[in-house]
């Protein structure tokens, strides 16, 4: 069977979870891109695991693109993508050959954030103060309730997320943000408080797991930087049931999708729908700690099998994830390497996100993330010890 794999850069989540997992179900996989040599280098590297994967250049964010060199190539028994920007890509590109997919539609609200807002709305599900900044827009005319938070339409990774606190900040913000990204439609919402949530769904279009979720730890505003995750396995059921209604209302019901939202005072209100599986090595991290198949289930999804009533997940499991940051601008001169260690029943990995000898500015996004270090175990103490431990062990030196 042959599967089409939409991707721009070769994530950890494609290179050590989704091609290994089609590897080990024999699916014949083509990878298209737009930026080939890179998914090349990583997938030669990595031959055992991922298998022989074909790679065509292919303009990704083009549907019509896609579309025109996959009819070139055969017909494909299944089109996928894990990237927030190649969702609607792939969901038209697979109704087009008339395969098992996400709605297009479904696909374009969930990225686009203004729409997703409208939508919402016109649900009655739990609305939200929002505007929609393009090059018309008058930002210093919006009646916009301070304190308010300012992010592109379509962004991913808290890429120029910020909190404004008044008029002037607001409209300086937007000029900014703007120049950088020039013709970019930005989004202007309320700031909803509480505590940062996420909850990560499995579905199939006829049934729905939830897989647990994970308790978010953000830097100091104004940016919104994920610093540290702890996973939660039981979420209280009426805020699940709150989460579910939203993407219910929304159409999300097939695939993997990851979810953030707030809790405040009993009340869940969502953040941002990505309708695909978390990144950021969280997923990794949750086929571990679940001990399940989770990117084989996944796949077998786009190839039109039906998920289990019962996915056997691991319930006594508990986790933690932490992102040492990059504080000041510079070249990162020293830091540790790839790790994998067993700690009193914990096991820790951790994985350099940026190599020595690479300079970098402050961001104020993920990209200040220096690596990533996962740890399960069954103890949260016994998990947040060795975490902290790890880390406090370790340097990362950046010289100006």
């Amino acid at each position: 069977m042959r599967m089409y794999v939409l991707a721009l850069n070769p994530t950890d989540s494609v290179t050590e979870g989704f091609l290994p997992a089609a590897a080990r179900l024999g699916l014949q996989v083509t990878v298209l891109t737009d930026r080939p040599d890179p998914h090349r280098r990583a997938y030669r590297d990595r031959h055992r695991e991922v298998g022989d994967v074909e790679v065509l250049e292919c303009d990704v964010r083009d549907f019509h693109a896609v579309i025109t060199l996959i009819s070139t190539l055969g017909r494909p028994d299944a089109v996928f993508a894990n990237s927030d920007h190649l969702q609607t890509q792939a969901a038209l590109a697979a109704a087009y050959f008339g395969l098992p997919g996400k709605d297009w539609r479904v696909a374009l609200r969930t990225k686009d954030k203004a729409e997703m807002r409208r939508h919402l709305a016109a649900a009655g599900a739990d609305p939200v103060w929002s505007a929609e900044v393009t090059g018309r827009t008058d930002v210093a005319a919006l009646d916009a309730p301070f304190p308010c938070v300012v992010k592109p339409r379509e962004g991913v990774a808290s890429e120029d997320v910020v909190l404004v606190e008044g008029p002037e900040e607001l409209v300086a913000r937007c000029a900014g943000i703007r120049a950088r990204r020039p013709g970019a439609a930005l989004v202007v919402e309320e700031y909803l408080p509480g505590e940062l949530h996420t909850l990560e769904t499995l579905g199939d279009g006829r049934v729905r797991h939830v897989l647990g979720g994970f308790r978010t730890e953000v830097s100091p505003p104004p940016h919104f930087i994920e610093e540290r995750l702890t996973f939660v396995a039981d979420l209280p059921e009426p805020v699940v049931d709150q989460v579910l209604a939203r993407l219910d209302a929304l159409g999300v019901g097939f695939g993997a999708c990851h979810t953030e939202f707030v809790v405040h005072e009993g009340r869940a209100r969502i953040i941002e729908v990505n309708y695909r599986a978390i990144g950021d090595q969280c997923d990794l991290l949750l086929a571990r700690l679940l001990d399940i198949p989770l990117f084989e289930h996944i796949l077998r999804t786009h190839l039109g099998e039906p998920l289990p009533a019962d996915l056997g997940a691991r319930r006594d499991g508990v986790a933690r994830l932490e992102y040492p940051c990059a504080d000041r601008p510079g070249t990162l001169t020293a830091a540790p390497d790839a790790a994998e260690l067993t700690l009193d029943g914990v096991q820790l990995t951790y994985r350099p996100l940026r190599e020595v000898g690479e300079r970098h500015e402050v961001y104020g996004t993920n990209r200040d993330f220096l690596g990533v270090v996962r740890a399960t175990g069954t103890d949260q103490g016994a998990v947040d010890r060795a975490v902290a431990d790890f880390l406090a062990a370790q340097r990362w030196e950046i010289e100006p």
